[in-house]
């Protein structure tokens, strides 16, 4: 649905008619991928004031283009689109000026963004949710965030008083942006480890620095041979044991076209049955889905097997 003289639809308009110059934290403001808006899955607009990030899953046209930026207030200091669709992922600043450090805030948690390095930005908006309870939940824990990307989940789990957080993730330029992260909201870094290993060939090194209270997992969709859904999720969950305190709880997150929470609840029930789903959650009014069992979903878990292996 569009309003009148418009081809871009209401949700989107209104969404934009809403931002302020005074906003300061992100938000989603269109999110076509869940295809509530069928006409319009290839769209996402996300806010990350003062800079306006538009994603393209298909060629919008340059009729679109400029009905869109017609439609953009004149606080949005900066339009950029990135193409999707493209091999190479092009971002093209659509209006106004790059700010020199640009950053995503959350909760008053400030998390660095890069516009031209990668297919994705440094932070996921989706995920705010699962940032909201691993703070809330993470006073005294030791935490284990593997693919760590980033290290969202680690910047929010230091604020709400863990103890201690490892991360680990593949990318060391990444966890080095973790790093900064933690340094831009005046942490103690000697309460968080970057660890730049292969996970699958790493347990026997996580087992001897846990075990640990809490154990995110949020790993990618697919990621070539590093990782692929189906064979590495059970992997992982059997030997998730090793790592976890008696009563060690996990939050389990997929999100993928193709995957949902059918299918991660389904690998925790074959491959790790000890494992008690306390809650489940979505990503939000923000993230709207047409298929219900599509888009983020987080899983919350307590493990009662009380004995780890040796």
């Amino acid at each position: 649905m569009s309003v009148p003289g418009s081809g871009l639809p209401d949700v989107l308009l209104q969404a934009l008619g809403g931002t302020s110059p005074s906003d300061r934290e992100v938000r989603r403001l269109f999110h076509g991928r869940g295809g509530c808006t069928p006409s319009w899955r290839h769209l996402v607009v996300d806010w990350y004031p003062p800079l306006l990030h538009i994603i393209s899953y298909a060629d919008p046209g340059e009729p679109v283009i400029r009905e869109l930026l017609s439609q953009i207030p004149g606080h949005v200091e900066a339009v950029l689109l990135q193409r999707r669709d493209l091999a190479d992922t092009p971002m093209t600043l659509l209006r106004g000026e790059l700010p020199q450090e640009i950053f995503a805030v959350e909760d008053g948690l400030r998390y660095a963004l890069f516009f031209d390095r990668d297919r994705n930005v440094g932070f996921f908006p989706d995920m705010r949710v699962g940032r909201r309870l691993v703070r809330e939940r993470a006073a005294e824990r030791r935490i284990l965030n593997l693919f760590a990307y980033t290290c969202g989940f680690s910047v929010a789990a230091i604020a709400g008083g863990a103890s201690q957080v490892v991360n680990l993730d593949m990318n060391r330029n990444l966890l080095q942006v973790g790093r900064d992260n933690h340094r831009l909201n005046g942490h103690d870094l000697r309460r968080c480890s970057f660890l730049s290993h292969d996970l699958f060939k790493s347990f026997g090194k996580l087992r001897r620095i846990g075990p640990f209270d809490l154990v995110i997992i949020d790993p990618p969709g697919e990621q070539g041979e590093s990782f692929q859904p189906h064979r590495h999720w059970p992997k992982l969950l059997q030997r998730l044991p090793e790592l976890l305190a008696p009563e060690g709880e996990i939050l389990a997150a997929v999100s993928s076209p193709h995957l949902g929470r059918r299918f991660l609840a389904n690998q925790f029930e074959t491959s790790l049955p000890t494992a008690e789903l306390v809650e489940s959650y979505t990503a939000g009014d923000d993230f709207p889905e047409n298929d219900p069992d599509k888009g983020l979903h987080l899983l919350w878990f307590r493990n009662r097997n009380r004995n780890r292996n040796p």
